[in-house]
């Protein structure tokens, strides 16, 4: 799966902006501490102040890892 690949600023920019009426952006970190949003936040954002988004390069998705729990002693 592909991903959107942020940077801290784009990432800042995008935190409480609306996708669609009732969606917010929702950007996370990856495994390797990049900020992604998914593609599918990309292609339902209905704004123009936000097409900036569909040219930023994609990556391949890298789910952030978990610690284990319970915690181990």
């Amino acid at each position: 799966m592909k991903v959107v690949l942020l940077t801290e600023s784009e990432k800042e920019s995008l935190i409480g902006q609306l996708i669609q009426s009732d969606l917010y952006f929702n950007p996370i970190l990856d495994c390797n501490d990049n900020w992604i949003i998914s593609t599918e936040e990309v292609n339902n954002s209905i704004y123009v102040e936000h097409e900036w988004i569909k040219s930023i390069p994609l990556i391949d998705w890298c789910p952030p890892i978990e610690p284990p729990f319970p915690p181990i002693k």
